[in-house]
């Protein structure tokens, strides 16, 4: 007989039920949210698990690595698969989203999460901290300049280094209440910049010593941080059946609706990694607005553009721009360019 468990997992508790093969149900439990309780209760009654199931979220990678480690067959599937498969259930309790999880896993009717490398996962650590406080300088500085302008100093065009020494000529003009003030605020612009230049010199040497990341940059419109991100974002690029699928993996396809003799395309899912999906329409932005060599990617964004505008056409040349970087880390080769004569016959 074979049995199947499926995981219902919180942040301090973790309800569990196990099947049999016929789908009736001959044990269930809650313990501690950590690997090592889950394997003892799920293993004390002797059952020989085939599956463990548990949805995607915070601690689901840290709990399907520590129940591997120990034996167990733990898989980490799709969220928002089952949240519409355990929206059928009437009364909806942890343990009957366990019991759902169960009886999913046991008829193989879910969809696996891949789960990264932990360095992978570092580097993302590392590039989205990068982000929050580039993000937070960010409101530091427009906080400070809005504060000026209600004593008519208009500051203009400044830049990070400088921004400090500039506003401080400006004091003479201002109370001693408001320069207390914008003190606090100026201390901790220039704490989160060099925080930002610390990180910054870290990711410099990550790419410095990835072959894969010097290799995404010739693609037009891809810096350091959009190669290294997209590449930690990616993992193994084999796990893709094929180049085309990584658009959709990022959200970048639209939406699909069909039924008799309707058919309709909608706006792009947005599913998949924000950030990286981003980045992503921001490296296509740079490709049809600054990048000078021509290429058939910018030649087609361009007549794209032309049309649809901008915005549009920046995500759809963002959507091709992350299947030819997929294709690029499967074959080890560097972007192609094309000649500018040959795009415009």
């Amino acid at each position: 007989m074979k049995y199947y468990a499926g995981l219902d997992v919180s942040m301090k508790e973790t309800f569990f039920c196990i099947l049999n093969e016929e789908g009736k149900r001959v044990y269930e439990g809650s313990c501690a949210s950590d690997p090592v309780p889950l394997y003892e209760a799920l293993t004390h009654q002797g059952y020989k698990l085939e599956k463990v199931g548990m949805e995607a979220g915070s601690i689901s990678a840290y709990l399907t690595k520590g129940l591997t480690d120990l034996g167990l067959n733990a898989i980490c599937i799709d969220a928002r698969k089952m949240a519409a498969i355990l929206s059928v259930t009437i009364n909806k309790t942890d343990k009957n989203d366990a019991r759902g999880i169960a009886d999913a896993i046991r008829c193989n009717h879910y969809k696996e999460v891949n789960l990264r490398d932990i360095s992978d996962v570092s580097t993302e650590i590392l590039l989205q901290s990068r982000s929050t406080l580039v993000g937070t300088r960010t409101k530091f500085k427009n906080k400070i300049r809005g504060y000026l302008k209600t004593f008519g100093i208009r500051l203009g065009d400044v830049g990070n280094k400088s921004f400090t020494r500039t506003v401080h000529t400006f004091y003479v003009e201002m109370p001693l209440t408001a320069r207390l003030a914008i003190d606090s605020l100026l201390t901790l612009f220039e704490e989160t910049s060099r925080e930002i230049d610390r990180l910054d010199q870290e990711l410099n040497k990550l790419c410095k010593d990835d072959a894969l990341v010097g290799l995404l940059t010739t693609a037009p419109g891809v810096g350091k941080i959009v190669a290294l991100s997209f590449k930690s974002s990616i993992g193994d690029p084999g796990r893709f059946k094929n180049s085309a699928s990584v658009g959709a993996y990022y959200g970048m396809s639209p939406r699909q609706y069909s039924s008799g003799e309707t058919v309709r395309q909608g706006r792009i899912s947005k599913c998949g990694d924000s950030y990286v999906r981003h980045l992503l329409v921001e490296a296509a932005t740079v490709l049809l607005t600054r990048t000078k060599k021509w290429s058939s990617l910018k030649a087609w964004g361009l007549r794209l553009m032309k049309k649809s505008g901008l915005r549009r056409a920046a995500v759809a040349v963002g959507r091709k721009l992350a299947v030819t970087m997929h294709a690029m880390l499967l074959t080890g080769e560097e972007f192609r360019f094309s000649k500018a004569e040959t795009l415009t016959r």
